[in-house]
């Protein structure tokens, strides 16, 4: 389509609202994500959980979705530490409990874990040894070993062992980046993606793929005692990639956060508005959220 000029019309940018209040009321249940948009890996936001705390004060429920590599259970403690209240949610899904449950279904396994000490939480109650990569037999993947200075071309030499011996490879956390703060850390995606460019075929636990968001209306529907219409469920996060597409392949709406990981691509960092030109640029072609903040708040 074209303007009066005769050159082709700039595609709008999704619409800026002013809070969650806007729409809250179209829906039962809110999917929302945790790190970019509850917390920022340093520090809870209280205006998110302050906006999360009314949906179910008003009879809405409201289920975490998290690409961390770990149980629940732990992201709960985490988000105790980070000064998140638990009045904000009902429940926790991760795409470490969708990991868990894979590795239960391999009994006996020989794993090499890759990834930091901290996420060995994740092989809690599991029939596996953890294995040196020259004996194991599976690869699950929580992320980088140091976060703070590593990236995924570090992992190069590793990674083609891996691929000479064709070996499965469990990502158990898709994301490619995260902030931490006022940094972008890379994450599990990242490696696996590597892993698939040299010809291997990663397994991804969470977002955007299926399995979480099935186990999270599931829970869903224990939660509220009744079958859940996808019409009625709002998913919520910073990440294009994850949330929003993953948002869209289960059928749901969702609610984008600008000021997460595309802050600097939206001219979004500190609060600002996004920028609606860079803003329709991000979304041309892509799943389109039913409206857009730069950070989440009623």
């Amino acid at each position: 389509m074209a303007d009066g000029s005769g050159a082709p019309a700039r595609p709008e940018a999704p619409p800026v609202i002013s809070g969650l209040s806007a729409f809250a009321e179209d829906y039962d249940v809110i999917l929302c994500d945790v790190w970019g948009v509850v917390h920022n890996g340093l520090a809870a936001f209280a205006a998110a959980c302050d906006a999360l705390e009314k949906v179910r004060a008003a009879g809405g429920h409201v289920i975490l979705v998290s690409n961390a590599p770990r149980p629940s259970r732990h992201v709960a403690t985490i988000l105790d530490q980070l000064g998140a209240s638990r009045t904000a949610y009902d429940t926790i899904v991760t795409s470490g409990d969708v990991t868990h449950l894979l590795l239960a279904a391999q009994p006996g396994a020989q794993v090499y874990h890759l990834g930091p000490d901290r996420d060995l939480g994740l092989y809690e109650g599991l029939d596996l040894t953890l294995a040196p990569l020259e004996a194991a037999q599976t690869v699950v993947c929580t992320g980088l070993f140091d976060d703070t200075c590593e990236t995924a071309d570090d992992y190069q030499p590793m990674l083609q062992q891996m691929r000479l011996r064709n070996m499965p490879f469990i990502c158990a956390n898709p994301d490619i980046v995260v902030e931490r703060g006022a940094q972008l850390i890379y994450c599990a995606g990242a490696i696996a993606e590597a892993y698939d460019a040299l010809g291997g075929q990663a397994v991804y636990c969470g977002k955007p793929h299926a399995p979480i968001y099935e186990i999270a209306m599931k829970k869903a529907e224990e939660l509220r005692g009744r079958p859940v219409e996808r019409t009625r469920v709002l998913g919520i996060g910073d990440a294009l990639r994850t949330d929003i597409t993953g948002a869209s392949r289960a059928g749901l709406d969702s609610l984008f956060i600008a000021g997460g990981i595309h802050a600097a691509e939206l001219n979004a960092e500190d609060g600002a508005a996004p920028d609606l030109q860079a803003l329709s640029h991000l979304f041309q072609g892509q799943p389109q959220p039913r409206g857009v903040m730069t950070r989440l708040s009623w």
